[in-house]
């Protein structure tokens, strides 16, 4: 069984750990509702529910045994939780921050990669 993923951050196209979707099959760029907060935690950005920013991120097929991975890199349950949300092409997992960030930055337009200055064309 295949489950579909929104990644935000390290794992999208262009970021660090884009390698590790290698053998997901890409379906294309989704921007959510704007019910998010996203934050820059340094290396990476967390998200948590609530808030008024629609987040730009990428939607890839999966199998079980790469969620699995996928789990252990976000830290799940200690960092984030993985929860279902609605997107274009599907229900789609997405990963939440179990708690809000203190003294985070906000990254009010919702785009990592723009953020951290790294190709965000995908």
């Amino acid at each position: 069984m295949l489950d579909l993923v929104f990644v935000y951050g390290t794992l999208r196209r262009g970021a660090r750990n884009a390698a590790l979707m290698k053998s997901a099959q890409y379906q294309g760029v989704v921007v959510t509702e704007p019910v998010f907060t996203l934050y820059d935690l340094g290396a990476y950005p967390g998200a948590i529910n609530g808030g008024v920013t629609a987040i730009r991120g990428e939607v890839y097929r999966t199998s079980h045994r790469l969620m699995q991975r996928l789990d252990i890199l976000e830290d799940v349950p200690d960092l984030y939780d993985r929860v279902i949300m609605q997107t274009r092409y599907g229900p789609s997992w997405i990963y939440l921050l179990i708690q809000r960030p203190s003294g985070a930055r906000r990254i009010m337009h919702g785009d990592w990669l723009r953020y951290r200055g790294l190709d965000a064309t995908s």
